[in-house]
């Protein structure tokens, strides 16, 4: 049955002996892929497992407490040059140096939250997309942060281990994105999930219940620039080296793109939704090497317009992507996951 009878049924991690047998053996699947796959499948992982760290923490902030931010980009640069910084001038652990990433992030994240107080819609947007290109444009011109010629990552190491390679840094990339999931859903399980949720749907009715707007709606800036602020410490290590043109707005708006793809309000949705995008953006970058596909839309490039365009298609299919999501299916892909699990419910009838 799906009544639920108490609060610890609530929030329990496992609700039934199958869960539990399928976790386990998409832990163990998790495990052993690294020793099967190559070494670019491994790469791709680490890609799609950063975008659903920082998707997971953007859609506490737009999924379950209502406030949009197309300025992530910022705090992903914030985390990324944090952790670098932290390792190579104050010559802090990794171990040290990323959490301590993410509080910086988390700092500004509560700054950024203040104006949330008296801005909402796309007033809100404006000012976190002025907060985002700003931190790139300050951290480009700094000789500390490296100025435009970036940054190199120094080696990974962990204690006794040195994590040189894809492979390596996989296990750790995977350890820290199933711990950081476990803590947004037990997050949104608790009053402080609850009082998210009441600020999205009813702010002033929440107010009135006794819910602070003022610490929930920067707490929630918080959080969402904490785990963009792990994710940009952990993108450094897999690009090796970072600068300021990296982190553009293209970046926020496709980490907004991945929580909406997802589901808004979802954990599912925000996983579903990063890995889907996440893969596109590796696959379409080299757009024209797809057997039959790069040929034909090569074809159609020199005949109706200019090479110079293939470089963006995927700009075109995120964006009919999207238009598709919201025309078709506005709770996305955790929405139409929730269609399939009542349709099968209910067939043959």
């Amino acid at each position: 049955m799906d009544m639920k009878r108490n609060y610890y049924e609530d929030v329990q991690l496992f609700r039934s002996g199958v869960v539990v047998f399928w976790f386990v053996l998409f832990m163990a699947a998790l495990a052993v892929f690294p020793l099967v796959a190559k070494n670019y499948y491994v790469y791709v992982v680490n890609y799609i497992c950063i975008n659903i760290i920082v998707v997971l923490g953007l859609n506490i902030l737009v999924g379950y407490t209502g406030q949009i931010s197309l300025g992530h980009a910022g705090f992903f640069a914030i985390g990324a040059y944090g952790t670098i910084i932290l390792m190579t001038k104050a010559h802090l652990p990794f171990i040290i140096a990323l959490p301590l990433g993410g509080l910086v992030a988390a700092v500004f994240g509560f700054l950024v939250g203040i104006p949330a107080l008296r801005l909402e819609g796309p007033y809100l947007a404006i000012a976190t997309l002025g907060f985002g290109l700003t931190v790139t444009q300050v951290i480009g011109r700094t000789d500390f942060f490296g100025g435009r010629q970036g940054l190199h990552a120094p080696p990974l190491t962990i204690g006794p281990w040195h994590l040189n390679t894809d492979k390596e840094f996989y296990y750790l990339l995977i350890t820290l994105t199933v711990l950081l999931t476990l803590a947004a859903r037990n997050l949104i399980k608790t009053k402080v999930g609850r009082a998210f949720i009441a600020i999205r749907d009813a702010d002033i009715a929440a107010e009135t219940m006794g819910v602070n707007l003022v610490f929930y709606k920067t707490l929630a800036f918080a959080v969402s620039a904490f785990y963009a602020g792990v994710g940009g410490g952990l993108y450094a290590f897999v690009l090796r080296f970072i600068e300021p043109e990296v982190f553009n707005l293209f970046m926020s708006v496709m980490f907004l793109a991945m929580v909406v793809v997802g589901g808004l309000g979802s954990i599912m949705g925000s996983i579903a939704g990063a890995t889907l995008l996440a893969w596109l953006d590796l696959q379409l970058r080299n757009i024209v090497a797809i057997p039959y596909l790069g040929e034909w839309l090569e074809t159609f490039s020199k005949t109706y317009m200019t090479l110079t365009g293939m470089s963006n298609i995927q700009f075109i299919v995120f964006g009919l992507i999207m238009v598709l999501i919201m025309v078709f299916e506005p709770l996305g892909i955790f929405g139409m996951w929730i269609r399939t699990k009542i349709y099968w419910k209910t067939w043959p009838f």
